[in-house]
């Protein structure tokens, strides 16, 4: 069943989700990630939106000191 737009509670917006491309195209353009970057790190970080963020963070600050 497709994800219900319409009925978006706390628990929507908490979450990632992976299979669904709009949300990992939000994500990876929200953080200046590529699309498969974004999917390799919800796959080994989890959906969870605030781990992902900070995972997101840590990429970038990795990017930027070499």
């Amino acid at each position: 069943m497709a994800d219900d737009k319409t009925n978006r509670g706390e628990q929507d917006r908490a979450r990632v989700s992976g299979s669904e491309p709009y949300e990992v195209e939000y994500f990876a353009s929200k953080h200046g990630l590529s699309q498969q970057q974004a999917r390799e790190l919800i796959a080994s970080v989890g959906n969870d939106r605030a781990k992902l963020d900070a995972a997101a963070e840590g990429i970038k600050g990795e990017r930027g000191q070499g």
